[in-house]
């Protein structure tokens, strides 16, 4: 290189490149870096212009200016073109020089000319266009000024003798001339027009509507349309980081829209063109497999070896070949999608390592320079710019790296996300049974995000080996053969590395089933938290949460055990393979010596790196394939295929609308390879609920009747109908199923939505249907009442609305569909007699007339309206005929009483169950659901606090104290390596010796000159001859002794780190669940289950995994800088005066971007919890969701949340990545500025190269720490957040209160007297009062019947009696006893109830009857058999048989007979019933009743009602309205007086 130059430059070869020459700049440095270089700088940027799109709007006014630019800029091509055409007539020697210089100027002028020509069409052409252009286009003028000086001060080229010069001369003033005009135009008036917005303070690129930098809403779309130096230096950025930094980040709207590559939809899309083509090449290859096999098949039949044609395709199917539709994995569609792109990187990454080598060279060189007394100084300038460019580029190439890699890193979890929910989407019922919810969901969320941490690892996976093998080259290279004994050992570790790897991996999958497992239990506990109050099951669910949490983190603490091991074994590696090293040297028979100690020691050093990184990134590695193999098997379930479901085959009679011929239908998961005959059998083998041979055909318009016992099968019929269960045999024709159902299941699904909003569904508002719809469904009162009308957001899962009021939306939605087939599941059921009446002749008999109808219901007394009824039982249709056929097989009593018992009420006594409270008295929308709160500012010190305590005091004092003891024991084996070199140096100044220059940190020593060019061969005797035996053996001793403890240091403070780790995830959990569960009903109506969830399964994965790994990096990285600091500054002092403007330069740098990352992040949880919530919710009504064919629509929901929360993700990860580049530069300021200072010095003669050699290695270092250390302080900040958000719960959410103020005996209550006294609650503040001033006696043993329309107070006094709401005023007493006083376990304990909405939890069905075990089977069975259950339960198995997620393996009405069986099994001597058996069958209801009287004839019993006749022979029945006792007596003197309210309801159908 330096011939090269010397002979292009005509200069001494031994100074190239001169800087100053005769009072100038020298004209090879003025022609290559003033002139060349910028000229190039201004191609490059100009030629990133080219592609601007043209704007077709026609400009308003037509500035004169860009074109004025454009004509100097090809006027200035001109004539450096023409300057070069003169030069060789010169005879000048620096000919070639000139030359290359004006050729890359008249090129980079031209690119430039061309580059404003395009921008003047494009909406730049609105401005004066992009400032960077107008800095690069002036730096020319610096190379211009210094020629035209040289040539004033020549006297040849004012010579009018030569002309030729002159002309130059000439030439060059010209230049300068328009490079002004240039300026002047650039300075014209701008066309002025309103839409002239920016995208940035450093870049006027115009953000026109239309133009590629707005999104349709005006929003600013991130680094598009941005030029390259403001994508080089995220100045893009800058608006937003200004705009965190004034804490003005509050909404995601607030973050900048994502670049349309990252856009979620056109990710989705490639996505999927990815899929379709891995399908068709495995559809091929398989094909052409099967093709061979037939051929070769041929050829056997032709052998007459072939017996059965039909083996083949036997052979096929028993694999679980489908050749139409392939599975291909998850893994080669993300590499078909992703992969080019991202190994493309990997050069990224191998340019940027190999930059990392030049520093220790270069600094080589430069200590090299200040050695040698007689070196030109241009060789130290030279050392100092290359240092400068290296650090530079080095800087550039991996934060560009790092990007790109967080890019790819962003567009696999918006497609891996999409590709999850689509496929929970088309997964059949059946199958999906197989994971719970919380499953799915953490399929999403930890397993996803595991998945997207493998990609910045991967490219570690390649390059830390190479790095490793490098280094073992150049210890080859010191010291022979004898580093093998040291490789040896590190190879013979591998295989116990393979072994800690492949435990953390089991581990990690049981981890992982038993976070799981958690998540499923605690989304069970969440949705029936209300019943478990009822129930007083806290503490049993506490204690199943705890053993599931304590699996979890024994398998936790034995992964981060063993990740302590591993980083502890690598860790210590060095020091054992250097020891083996110079023991196999010394076999032999070589002689140790010093420079071969410190060279080899260093080279043993180099080898930290690699070896501490590789467990972690095999680590990730392995997590990331258990999360992929996971996700692998979610997204390979069969899907619903409604194609081969339904018959194509139409039936002989058009007007035949469902026909079902020999059918059977199973919701046990059928296999890919289950013929459906064996399937079938298997069915029945396995008990498991079916539909058998079913024969039904349906007319058009018909209304067609189910009925039928309890479990019988009416609700799976509708499910057959929709397709959600497996079809085992038998032909399914449904006409016009394209278009879907009108379907309103048994439970409501009601969305987190508006009313309006749960009715529309989606469809566009049509006012006067709409109307039609509310009035048909009877809800016109219902939204009278609601605080905003049809506007309330009824809550998650209709939190805020009663039984009925969900089910009438949920019928009022399917009506609204405008499907031509319906299929109501027992809607009437939770309504009273009169609601049901008009739902029937409005809805079903009215607006639904000319639709197909099937009605499954236990309401008989509406049979008679139906054209056909259907009778089931065990799962057949046992008869199919008219009503007068079907109605006296299930008539519970003579007909002619039927109209005496079931009552209707008027429309002013509506008296559905709310086990919400009364909608009347629900806050407004805003108020009830509260918005998520967004914490500001800097994560509080008490979060820290919390954390400290959360570890425990002391053993973080441990922690860190290990911490200390380590950094200090690595700083003082450098300095006594160094300390060895220095007193080595001063007995030994022969020249062999100085082959190693002494002075160097061994972290130099790798690169002195007998290191890199072969192996140390100095003479033995020389050597030794001032190095006596004794004093290598202390110096090793020594070092040997700080080594070892170096060593223990390590592994104590690894073991304790991780000990803290798990105490700490134990005690955050442990006080969350604590809170959760003892937290009032009133926090759980008004927070989404989403966002609870959250907290236990993302934030808590932090608090378990992410933030300790953080934490960890945090500590060591401030430690290490501290310690280096320390050192830095004893070897060269001067370093201060550098690092302290640095370092104030460094504080507001990160102290302005921690505002702004703290936002993002906080956005970023914030809009993650609406992707749950809305995931979980979709999954919950999977099958209306489906059956109305609204499933795309719900997929674009969930991508535009999606897309939300992944404009925070990209703005936190180019925030990050802002902050990158700036700390980058700065490292670059640091390690140049002690190069110059290093070169000053050595001219002033005041300098030890030995103290500058130290310094200049650790240079290096802290550029890498202060990057590290402000990364993961942020980081640590982030994460902590995840703490801040667990300790909102643990401390901030309303509890109830748990301890009683006396001590009750234990047989109380004896009696069962019930008082209430004065009894005002309210719900919030501003409301009516719930119950207003209610006096009360109900005497030991009565039977209550309590009636009332909704919001009259019914449920609250069940709320108020349990205490799930403290009274206002007044109190209640039982057995004379005040129950505030009363502690609120030991109350709830002696109370029981039977609620309207049956819960149970995944479990058996003796847990689910009996928790705690108290009753013996005999008991239990009896119950069951009490409540008509126990048949059913010996069918599927027995009382240890699981009952599914929410009690799914049995229908609505068992689920309300086991929730009857418990109350059964208390002895409490006040029970209260909320309609227990609205959804069972009359005959069956009727039975119940008369067990209920009979069991709890000596009970106080309070009934809430729907159906009168249950309330009839009470001893007394209470009338509620407004909160107040309307009427309290017997129901003989109450239907004697005809001005009771009680009588009109009674009398209200006769009359």
């Amino acid at each position: 290189m330096a011939d090269f130059l010397a002979g292009l430059c005509h200069t001494d070869p031994l100074d190239p490149l001169p800087v100053w020459e005769n009072g100038t700049f020298g004209l090879c440095f003025n022609q290559l870096f003033l002139n060349a270089l910028p000229h190039t700088l201004l191609a490059v940027s100009s030629a990133w212009y080219l592609s601007a799109p043209r704007w077709n709007r026609r400009l308003g006014c037509a500035s004169c200016g860009w074109s004025c630019r454009a004509a100097a800029s090809f006027l200035l091509a001109l004539l450096f073109l023409v300057d070069v055409a003169v030069l060789p007539f010169l005879g000048d020697p620096s000919l070639y020089l000139v030359v290359l210089a004006d050729g890359v100027s008249a090129l980079a002028w031209i690119v430039h000319g061309v580059a404003l020509v395009i921008l003047q069409r494009s909406v730049y052409g609105m401005t004066r266009g992009p400032s960077t252009l107008l800095v690069l286009a002036l730096l020319p003028v610096v190379t211009l000024i210094i020629t035209l000086v040289s040539y004033c001060q020549d006297s040849s080229y004012l010579d009018p003798t030569q002309p030729l010069r002159l002309l130059r001369l000439v030439l060059l003033s010209a230049q300068l001339f328009l490079l002004l005009m240039y300026l002047v135009a650039f300075a014209l008036p701008r066309c002025v027009e309103d839409l002239s917005l920016s995208i940035n303070d450093s870049d006027n690129a115009p953000l026109l509507p239309g133009s590629s930098f707005l999104g349709q809403d005006g929003q600013i779309i991130a680094e598009d349309g941005s030029s390259w130096v403001s994508q080089l230096f995220y100045l893009w950025l800058n608006p937003l980081m200004k705009r965190g930094q004034r804490q003005e980040l509050n909404r995601p709207s607030d973050v900048y829209l994502l670049p349309r590559k990252l856009r979620t939809r056109v990710i989705r899309d490639h996505f999927d063109r990815c899929l379709e083509t891995c399908r068709q090449e495995r559809a091929e290859s398989e094909a052409a497999l099967l093709n061979k096999r037939v051929h070769v098949a041929g050829r056997n039949i032709q052998n007459g070896s072939w017996s059965r044609p039909d083996q083949l395709e036997d052979e096929w199917v028993e694999h679980g070949t489908d050749i139409e539709e392939p599975e291909v994995q998850l893994l080669w569609v993300l590499h078909k999608a992703f992969g080019l792109r991202y190994y493309l990187l990997g050069l990224l990454k191998l340019a940027g390592s190999m930059l990392g080598f030049t520093g220790p060279l270069l600094l080589n060189e430069l200590v090299g320079f200040m050695e040698s007394g007689s070196a030109p100084i241009s060789r130290g300038v030279w050392c100092a710019l290359w240092l400068f460019a290296s650090t530079f580029m080095g800087a550039v190439l991996r934060n560009w790296f790092t990007f790109e890699v967080l890019k790819v890193s962003l567009s696999v979890r918006a497609a891996v996300i999409s590709a999850i929910y689509r496929k929970a989407l088309q997964v059949s019922s059946t199958t999906l049974a197989r994971f719970s919810l919380g499953e799915v969901v953490n399929f999403m969320s930890t397993d996803t995000d595991r998945l997207i941490n493998f990609f910045p690892s991967f490219h570690e996976l390649w390059s830390l080996p190479v790095q490793f093998a490098i280094t073992l080259y150049l210890l080859y290279l010191q010291v022979g053969v004898a580093f093998l004994g040291g490789l040896a050992l590190a190879l013979l570790l591998v295989p116990l590395n393979k072994v800690i790897a492949s435990r953390i991996m089991e581990n990690n999958k049981h981890m992982l089933r038993h976070k799981d497992a958690r998540a499923k239990l605690m989304t069970e506990i969440l949705f029936g938290m209300r019943v478990i109050k009822f129930y007083t099951w806290e503490k049993h669910f506490h204690e199943k949460i705890s053993a599931c949490r304590r699996e979890e983190l024994a398998r936790l603490k034995t992964m981060k055990y063993l990740d302590a091991v591993c980083v502890y074994t690598w860790a210590a590696l060095p020091v054992v393979i250097s020891i083996l090293t110079f023991i196999t040297y010394v076999l032999l028979g070589h002689e140790l010596t010093a420079a071969k100690v410190f060279t080899a020691l260093a080279l043993v050093g180099m080898l930290i790196l690699p070896l501490n990184n590789f467990p972690w990134v095999v680590n990730g590695t392995l997590e990331a394939k258990v999360s992929l193999d996971r996700i692998q098997r979610f997204l390979q379930l069969s899907d619903q295929d409604l194609n081969s479901y339904y018959s194509l085959v139409a039936p002989e009679d058009p007007q035949t609308t469902i026909e079902m011929k020999k059918v059977t239908f199973s919701w046990a998961a059928q296999g890919a390879s289950d013929p459906p005959e064996t399937f079938a059998g298997d069915c029945r083998a396995k008990g498991s609920l079916q539909l058998c041979s079913l024969n039904l055909r349906i007319r058009k318009g018909a209304l067609v009747a189910v009925v039928g016992k309890v479990g019988c099968g009416k609700s799976s019929l509708l499910a057959a109908i929709t397709g959600e269960l497996n079809r085992c045999e038998g032909v399914v024709y449904v006409q016009g199923r394209d278009q879907g159902f009108g379907l309103a299941m048994q439970e409501p699904w009601i969305q987190h939505a508006t009313v309006q909003e749960n009715i529309l569904f989606g469809k566009d508002y049509n006012a006067r249907f709409y109307q039609a719809v509310i009035e048909a469904c009877a809800l016109t009162d219902d939204l009278n009442i609601l605080p905003s009308g049809d506007q309330t957001e009824v809550g998650e899962n209709g939190v805020t609305l009663s039984g009925g009021q969900k089910a009438r939306l949920a019928l009022a939605r399917a009506v609204y569909m405008e499907k031509d087939i319906y299929l109501l599941d027992d809607p009437l059921a939770a309504v009273d007699a009169d609601v049901a009446n008009h739902l029937l002749e409005k809805c079903i008999l009215g607006i639904l007339k000319h639709k197909t109808t099937i009605l499954c219901t236990h309401r008989i007394e509406f049979l008679e309206k139906a054209d056909v009824v259907v009778l089931m039982d065990d799962g057949k249709i046992v008869k199919t005929g008219t009503p007068a056929e079907i109605l006296p097989l299930v008539e519970a009593v003579p007909k002619e009483r039927k109209n005496n018992e079931n009552k209707k009420e008027k429309d002013s006594v509506q008296s559905e169950q709310e086990l919400e409270q009364p909608p009347e008295q629900a806050p407004v929308v805003d108020s009830l659901i509260e918005e998520e709160q967004k914490q500001t500012g800097a994560v509080a010190l008490r979060v820290y606090k919390a954390y400290w305590l959360a570890v425990g005091g002391c053993l973080a004092f441990s922690i860190l104290f290990s911490l200390l003891l380590m950094q200090s024991s690595k700083n003082i084996s450098d300095w006594w390596l160094s300390n060895w070199i220095s007193n080595l140096k001063k007995q030994d100044n022969t020249s062999k010796s100085d082959l190693l220059p002494a002075d160097l940190s061994p972290r130099l020593l790798l690169f002195s000159p007998g290191g890199l060019l072969y192996p140390v061969t100095l003479s033995e005797t020389d050597t030794l001859t001032h190095n006596s035996t004794s004093d290598l053996k202390f110096y090793l001793t020594v070092y040997g002794s700080i080594a070892a403890a170096n060593s223990i240091f390590t592994a104590v403070r690894a073991f304790l780190f991780a000990y803290g780790a798990i105490c700490a995830a134990t005690a955050i959990h442990n006080r969350l669940l604590d809170r959760v569960l003892k937290a009032t009903v009133t926090f759980f109506d008004t927070t989404p289950l989403g966002r609870i969830m959250n907290r236990f399964s993302s934030d808590v994965y932090s608090v378990d995994d992410t933030l300790p790994f953080i934490l960890n990096i945090l500590l060591s990285n401030l430690f290490g800088l501290l310690g280096m600091l320390v050192v830095m500054s004893y070897g060269l002092p001067w370093i201060l005066l550098v690092l302290v403007p640095l370092g104030v330069l460094y504080y507001y740098i990160q102290h302005y971007y921690r505002h702004t990352s703290r936002e993002l992040k906080r956005l970023y949880s914030l809009t993650l919890s609406p992707i749950y919530t809305q995931f979980s919710e979709t999954l919950t009504g999977l099958s209306t969701i489906r059956a109305s064919r609204a499933a795309p629509r719900f997929e674009l929901e969930n991508e535009n949340r999606l897309e939300s929360n992944q404009r925070c993700l990209f703005a936190s990860n180019s925030a990050m990545q802002w902050l990158d580049m700036r700390l980058q530069m700065i490292g670059v300021a640091v390690v140049t500025s002690i190069a110059v200072i290093a070169v000053i010095q050595h001219q002033m003669k005041s300098v030890d190269p030995g103290l500058v050699g130290l310094a200049l290695s650790y240079a290096l270092s802290v550029t890498t720490l202060l990057s590290g250390l402000i990364f993961s302080f942020t980081q640590t900040e982030t994460q902590l957040v995840s703490v801040e958000r667990t300790e909102e719960y643990s401390t901030d959410i309303p509890i109830e209160p748990q301890e009683g103020l006396i001590q009750v005996a234990p047989a109380w209550p004896q009696q069962g007297l019930i008082e209430f006294q004065g009894a005002v609650l309210v719900y919030r503040a501003g409301l009516p009062n719930a119950l207003d001033g209610v006096d009360l006696l109900i005497q030991p043993g009565e039977k209550v019947g309590i009636v009332g329309r909704t919001g009259s107070g019914k449920s609250t006094m069940f709320l108020a009696l349990f205490r799930m709401m403290e009274l206002n005023e007044g109190q209640i007493l039982i057995d004379n006893v005040a129950t505030h006083m009363v502690g609120l376990q030991e109350l709830r304990s002696k109370l029981a109830i039977i609620p309207q909405d049956p819960f149970l939890f995944s479990g058996t069905v003796r847990e689910n009857l009996d928790p705690w075990g108290r009753h013996s089977e005999a008991v239990l069975l009896d119950v069951l058999e009490q409540c008509h259950l126990r048949e059913v339960v010996t069918r599927m198995g027995g009382l240890g048989v699981e009952v599914g997620e929410k009690g799914k393996s049995l229908s609505v009405g068992q689920r309300q007979l086991v929730c009857l069986a418990r109350a059964l099994l208390t002895q409490a001597k006040v029970l209260c019933i909320d309609e227990a058996t609205a959804s069972v069958d009359q005959k069956t209801d009727k039975i119940l009743q008369q067990t209920i009287r009979e069991k709890f004839r000596d009970k106080t019993v309070l009934t809430i009602a729907h159906r009168l006749n249950t309330i009839m022979d009470s001893d007394k029945v209470l009338v509620m309205h407004a909160g107040k006792v309307v009427e309290f007596d017997t129901p003989k003197v109450l239907c004697q007086r005809e001005d009771s309210f009680f009588y009109k309801l009674v009398h209200s159908r006769v009359e």
